[in-house]
C-alpha cells in the first residue's frame, strides 16, 4: 500500500513531527484549560462570595478608552455592589484623565466606589479619585500635587547651530504659539496662560465636587504641591489611612457584603510591552494641532 505524504514526513523527520505533536496537545490543552476557567472556575468563585470589582490605573493617563470601558463593564454588572479604584499613577494628560473622572462619577450612583492609592496618585492620579466615596491612601503615598503644566522648549539657537531654520506657514497669530524655533511672545504666553488656568480652574471645581469641598478650600490647596497620605489626610484630600485590604473592608462595609469578597479586576491589558513602555515615553501630539500638551502631572 502506498504511504500518505503525512507518513513520509513523520518517517523523515521524527524529531520534528515529534515537537509538532507535542505543541498541537500542548496548545489543545491550554485553550480547554482557558474554557474552563471562563465558563466554570470564575462562575463557581462568583456564586460562592460577593464580587467586587477593581479598576486598575496605573502609570501616566494618555488614553482612557481602556479604563472606561471596563468601568462601563462593572457598570452594566448587577451583580458587583462595590468597586476598589486602585490608582499608581503621576497623572495624564487632561482629556483623557477627565474622561476617566466623568465615568467613576457616574459608577459612584449607583455602586459603592472606593479609591486605594498605591505608592503615588498625584495631579491627574488624585483628580480621577477625587469622585469616590471613600479615599484611603498608604501614610507614604505621594498624591495631591493638583495643578496643570504644558511643556514648553525653546531649541532656536541648538537648531541654528546645526543649520535648522523654521519655514513654516500657518494662519492666525496663535497657530504657531508654542513653537520650539523661537522665543515665546508676550501675547503667546498670555494666551497659554489663560489655557492653562482655565483648566486649573476646571480641576479645582472638579475635585470640589468630588469630595464636596468648598471650591475655596481646595483652591488654597492648589499650588502644585505634593503630599504624603498623612498630610493630605489633614488637609481632607483622603479619608483614611491604609492599604488595599484596608479599602476592600471599607467597601464591603459600605455596600452592605457579608460573604467572603472575591475581586473582579480590570482592564485586561492588551498591549505588549514595547508598546507600554512607549506609551510612558510619549505624549499624544496632533500633526495639524500645537506642539504642546497640557497636562495634570
Amino acid at each position: 500500500m502506498e504511504k500518505t505524504s503525512q507518513n513520509k514526513f513523520s518517517q523523515r523527520h521524527p524529531l520534528i513531527f515529534g515537537f509538532m505533536l507535542i505543541f498541537a496537545a500542548v496548545g489543545i490543552f491550554m485553550m480547554a484549560m482557558a474554557a474552563f476557567n471562563y465558563f466554570l472556575g470564575e462562575k463557581a468563585r462568583l456564586r460562592t462570595g460577593d464580587p467586587v470589582g477593581v479598576v486598575n490605573i496605573n502609570g501616566l493617563i494618555t488614553d482612557s478608552r481602556e479604563i472606561v470601558d471596563w468601568i462601563n463593564e462593572l457598570e452594566k454588572n448587577d451583580s458587583i455592589l462595590a468597586v476598589i479604584v486602585r490608582i499608581n499613577s503621576p497623572g495624564g494628560v487632561v482629556g483623557p484623565s477627565q474622561e476617566i473622572y466623568s465615568a467613576l462619577r457616574n459608577l459612584a450612583r449607583t455602586r459603592t466606589v472606593v479609591v486605594s492609592m498605591g505608592s503615588m496618585a498625584t495631579s491627574g492620579g488624585y483628580y480621577v479619585a477625587s469622585p469616590a466615596h471613600k479615599i484611603v491612601s498608604n501614610p507614604g503615598t505621594l498624591t495631591a500635587n493638583i495643578g496643570v503644566k504644558a511643556s514648553l522648549t525653546n531649541m532656536q539657537e541648538l537648531l541654528r547651530k546645526i543649520g535648522i531654520e523654521d519655514q513654516a506657514l500657518y494662519t492666525g497669530k496663535y497657530k504657531d504659539a508654542g513653537t520650539v524655533t523661537r522665543p515665546m511672545t508676550d501675547y503667546e504666553r498670555d494666551y497659554l496662560q489663560a489655557l492653562i488656568d482655565d483648566m486649573h480652574d476646571q480641576f479645582v471645581q472638579d475635585v470640589a465636587i468630588g469630595r464636596n469641598m468648598d471650591p475655596e478650600v481646595v483652591a488654597a490647596l492648589a499650588d502644585g504641591r505634593a503630599m504624603t497620605g498623612r498630610q493630605a489626610l489633614e488637609a481632607g484630600l483622603v479619608d483614611e489611612l491604609g492599604g488595599m485590604n484596608q479599602a476592600i473592608e471599607i467597601a464591603r462595609e459600605l455596600a452592605g457584603l457579608q460573604k467572603e469578597v472575591v475581586l473582579v479586576e480590570g482592564p485586561v491589558e492588551k498591549k505588549s510591552l514595547l508598546r507600554r513602555i512607549m506609551g510612558e515615553l510619549s505624549m499624544p501630539q496632533s500633526i495639524t494641532g500645537p506642539r504642546w500638551v497640557f497636562s495634570y502631572e
